[in-house]
């Protein structure tokens, strides 16, 4: 029997199972359609984030950033090319700390950008500062499906 993972749409935040083996076929939500691992990372908000990174059993790292924070901009090309990468084994998304200031408090986030790997809604790994794509592989390899 293969073993599946609760997934939330990205789109309508419907929950969907998902077999593991069917994660590299580009799943799509049963309800609206939508691609259920777009190759873009997600925009996390308060309104979405309890159906993406709570009630979903994918892996997902988050990465905590700013518009105007200088590393953050060295860091968003290599966190969205890792992304569409390694998107099938395990979620992507951001957290923008200026529009989501209490999403980001809750994580009491102190500098930026700073990466956190959750499962259904437990921190797993928490890393400060840019890396380059191989580091960044590195840290992810250990919570990837």
């Amino acid at each position: 029997m293969s073993k599946s993972l609760v997934l939330a749409c990205p789109q309508c935040l419907a929950l969907n199972r998902v077999a593991t083996e069917r994660l590299n076929d580009n799943p799509s939500c049963g309800k609206c359609s939508s691609a259920m691992l777009p190759e873009a990372p997600l925009e996390l908000t308060s309104a979405n984030y309890e159906a993406l990174v709570v009630r979903s059993e994918l892996p997902i790292v988050i990465d905590f950033w700013a518009s105007w924070c200088g590393p953050c901009k060295t860091m968003g090309p290599i966190f969205n090319g890792v992304a569409a990468e390694m998107g099938t084994r395990m979620r992507f998304a951001k957290i923008d700390t200026e529009a989501q200031q209490a999403l980001a408090g809750r994580f009491g986030i102190r500098s930026i950008p700073t990466l956190m790997v959750m499962k259904k809604g437990q921190e797993l790994a928490r890393q400060a500062g840019v890396m380059q794509v191989g580091q960044l592989k590195q840290w992810l390899a250990p919570h990837t499906v």
